[in-house]
């Protein structure tokens, strides 16, 4: 009998030995998973997202903040002892003493939950919640809770006590996008923490608990209350008195939201564009991208260039600029009167003279940040404002010419070209002087043959027009008949060459720097020597007989010199005017989105008074 009863446990035992084995074998195989999954893939590095990006004019004051979520990360040292204490005592009274997590809470909440159908109390140390915000999710599942145990006994292996409470206080979620009591204080009081009472500093921190449930903005009183009894808390555990909780409690809140600075998206929209070339140029992808042997190399070093952008980005940058705020307010008034009616639109860039910074930027009327920015994105044929670069000033730096020197301006054929004057006008023997100041076209193109295409087309390359290739090597290019044309912002770069014969491209942006003040990035570029002394006296003094004596006439005297050069193209869809004066250089576009004619005669004269306003010196 003891036989039988022998065998048929060995054979009811055997599957249940089979089972109970490979449920073992299953379960080791899970957590020798996990700690590979935990040794390979979490390494607890600095969460990646997006900080603040901050625009500073010349003055040193904020005028653009580009961001998603508003944050400003704080060393721990920074946070006042108050408010760590309050997120300790309410949170997490064992913080320095347990391993990332606490037993006797998880008990009390086990306990808690069994009452229930669902799971409503968490147990979770400061370590755990950082854990759940920066890994995990927060679903409430007790898988999950499991797995968050084993993160937070990881991370107090690789970080100290202190780096924890201190990515704990950066990354709280405080409501509207706002992450860290840092960036908490500056959104609702619009001040730094540093600067808070204890009561305001007490009322920030109800929020985190339940961010839609505290929203002082939907339901301040709610949060006030909460406000209340942290302070109860602070006081049951002997960190103030009873005496102390009550007068904070009664310290009135008074809320003062900060506003995100926009206040020249024109101006910004274009720096974030310049952002671009200065970072490629200075991790060297420019080159890089310029030499690429074939298109797939340049592709992947344009991806690299993008994903370092992006980098850049996320990190929070503080961008310092050569914006001059009030010129820009006066310069965007002065075109946008300009443009009162219609769709007639405008371009324009000015230009500081004595540091080669663009100091205001007017990208169109009734700008929509990000869309189509007419300064440095519509590329327009330039008319005869392209005559100082491409023909008189390469003429006088090849041949010994002046202002008075006699040149034919009578009708001329190259083959099969034979450019009209405006008007249908035909004129004799004239000084060039005469030639300039009415834009003679006739006499600009037998100057151009004079020098010679590719000694003229030589003069531009410094100034690296993007839309301007060997296509455009051909006769009516002395009147601006290029294939596609130039920006108003590479038009006024380029004239920077006439206030003493060098050139440095003008930018906007000063300095990079990171959230610490570290320079990351600033312009390194080199000057170069485009005319001689005697060229750009000359060429100045005939675009100053321009504004005195020519097309240019109406245009006010604001210092001791003025010059210009004004532009048109065929059916004057395009009227263009470049010059400088003793602080500023600019250039101005006007026209259609779509080409089309423009009434002339009664733009032009409100035209050269925009140009004035533009001139117009600030200190």
């Amino acid at each position: 009998m003891k036989r039988i009863i022998g065998v048929l446990f060995i054979v009811i035992a055997t599957p249940l030995l089979f089972i109970t084995q490979r449920a073992i074998v299953a379960e080791i195989d899970e957590v020798e998973t996990m700690k590979s999954q935990l040794a390979e893939t979490v390494q607890f590095t600095a969460p990646t997202y997006e900080l603040p990006i901050t625009m500073k004019d010349r003055s040193g004051d904020v005028f653009s903040e580009i961001y998603v979520e508003w944050r400003t990360p704080l060393p721990l040292s920074d946070i006042p002892h108050f408010a760590k204490q309050l997120f300790l005592e309410s949170e997490d009274n064992q913080f320095y003493t347990h391993r990332g997590y606490d037993i006797s809470a998880i008990i009390r909440a086990f306990i808690a939950n069994a009452q229930t159908d669902r799971l409503q109390q968490g147990g979770s140390t400061i370590t755990q919640q950082l854990i759940r915000m920066q890994y995990l999710t927060t679903d409430k599942t007790y898988e999950r809770k499991v797995l968050e145990l084993i993160y937070a006994a990881e991370l107090e292996k690789q970080l100290t006590k202190d780096e924890i409470l201190e990515a704990y206080l950066n990354e709280m979620y405080f409501g509207n996008r706002v992450y860290g009591i840092g960036a908490a204080a500056t959104y609702y009081f619009n001040r730094p923490i540093q600067e808070l009472n204890h009561a305001e500093i007490a009322f920030i921190s109800a929020i985190p608990n339940n961010p839609s449930l505290y929203d002082p903005l939907v339901n301040f009183e709610l949060t006030k209350a909460r406000q209340e009894r942290l302070l109860e808390t602070m006081q049951k555990n002997d960190f103030m008195t009873v005496e102390e909780a009550e007068q904070l409690k009664n310290a009135p809140i008074q809320l003062s939201l900060k506003t995100k600075a926009n206040d020249f998206p024109m101006y910004s929209d274009y720096v974030m564009t310049e952002l671009d070339e200065l970072i490629a140029q200075n991790e060297g992808f420019t080159s890089k991208i310029a030499l690429a042997e074939n298109d797939d190399e340049k592709e992947a070093f344009q991806t690299e260039l993008e994903e370092r952008i992006s980098q850049v980005l996320r990190e929070g940058i503080v961008i310092e600029t050569a914006l001059h705020a009030e010129k820009q307010s006066a310069d965007e008034k002065a075109l946008s009167a300009l443009l009162q009616s219609g769709n007639l639109q405008a371009g324009a860039v000015v230009v500081d003279n004595d540091t080669r910074e663009i100091v205001s930027i007017f990208g169109g009327r009734d700008y929509v940040s990000t869309h189509f920015h007419r300064a440095f994105q519509a590329v327009r044929q330039p008319g005869s404002a392209i005559k100082p670069l491409l023909v008189y000033g390469p003429l006088f730096e090849t041949h010994p010419y002046t202002e008075k020197t006699a040149v034919n301006s009578g009708p001329i054929c190259i083959q099969a070209y034979c450019p009209k004057n405006v008007g249908g006008y035909t004129y004799g023997t004239t000084t060039i002087q005469e030639a300039f100041r009415h834009s003679h076209n006739t006499t600009a193109v037998r100057m151009l043959q004079l020098t010679g295409i590719e000694t003229a087309f030589a003069y531009l390359e410094p100034f690296a027009f993007q839309s301007v290739s060997s296509v455009d090597m051909n006769f009516p290019s002395a009147l601006g008949g290029f294939q596609k044309g130039v920006t108003p912002l590479e038009l006024a770069n380029a004239y920077t060459s006439f206030i003493d014969g060098a050139y440095s491209r003008p930018h906007a942006i000063r300095t990079v720097k990171n959230r610490e003040g570290t320079v990351l990035y600033e312009w390194d570029d080199e000057k170069t020597e485009v005319w001689s002394p005697s060229t750009v006296a000359t060429m100045r003094a005939l675009m100053k007989d321009v504004v005195l004596n020519g097309t240019g006439k109406g245009v006010p005297y604001t210092t001791s010199y003025t010059g210009i050069k004004t532009g048109t193209t065929d059916y004057y869809k395009d009227l263009w005017t470049a010059g400088l004066n003793e602080q500023y250089t600019t250039a101005v576009w006007l026209g259609y989105d779509r080409p089309s004619s423009i009434q002339f005669a009664s733009q032009q004269k409100r035209h050269l008074q925009a140009i004035g306003e533009l001139l117009k010196v600030y200190e």
